[in-house]
């Protein structure tokens, strides 16, 4: 007599739906490989940008989405932001190439349940994402422990770094001027007014102490570079 599988077995063998958001095709691919070959996750969907991502979400019903914090349209921290107004039961995990020690706690304000760096193992990426898929929060130990230090000191001291003191959209402001874009682009991509975007650049001027507009671009250029690293993870396909 053939013996049927109890629905709950079912449901316990069932695996969870994964949505990737990065525009890198070469590092989705490897995620891709990655998590479709594992018995417990499956990738649902993808997208190459924040807008992609808005559109497909809804339709892919993903357990988890994997965003990365450097999109061509609005910057990850925004498209955390969205997904937490549009679809706030589905958990986010930051993957990303950002220095963690400046955005992690960024990303948490933001919606992000979990925050990665791309240079990390892949087992330890497999542990972020079954972390964050159980309800927990995924954060390495170093800045588990800073950020345990700063909620005892929750008030740092004028010695905290310039940068320290902005506020996210401040933050992104500096970073979007830091990779070229003009006033003009930056308020379409952050869906604001031209002279809301000015007064950001004034603020940003008056918080880092910097002359105009060219020293501050300069201290926004520098600052790109030096928060980003290219490395895969490793073990990732290719």
């Amino acid at each position: 007599m053939t013996m049927k599988t109890p629905a709950r077995n079912q449901a316990a063998t069932q695996k969870k739906r994964v949505f990737l958001v990065d525009d890198h095709t070469i590092l989705r691919d490897g995620l891709v490989e990655l998590i479709n070959h594992s018995d417990t996750l499956k990738v649902c969907g993808e997208a190459a940008s924040a807008e992609e991502a808005l559109d497909r979400i809804p339709a892919a019903m993903p357990d988890l989405v994997i965003v990365d914090l450097a999109l061509p349209d609005t910057g990850g921290l925004e498209l955390l932001r969205m997904l937490q107004i549009r679809h706030r039961e589905v958990p986010a995990l930051v993957l990303s190439m950002h220095d963690e020690s400046v955005y992690a706690e960024r990303a948490l304000r933001a919606g992000a349940r979990g925050y990665i760096m791309k240079h990390e193992a892949i087992t330890e990426l497999k542990t972020a994402i079954q972390q964050v898929l159980e309800g927990g929060l995924y954060l390495s130990r170093r800045i588990s422990g800073r950020l345990l230090e700063s909620a005892i000191r929750p008030h740092p001291g004028r010695g905290a770094p310039p940068i320290n003191r902005l506020s996210d959209r401040e933050f992104e402001v500096l970073e979007m001027i830091g990779l070229g874009l003009g006033i003009t682009e930056i308020a379409r991509k952050l869906r604001l007014s031209v002279k809301t975007i000015e007064t950001y650049q004034a603020k940003l001027k008056e918080k880092l102490d910097l002359a105009d507009a060219a020293k501050l671009f300069q201290y926004a250029l520098r600052w790109v570079r030096s928060s980003e690293s290219v490395d895969p993870p490793k073990g990732a396909a290719p």
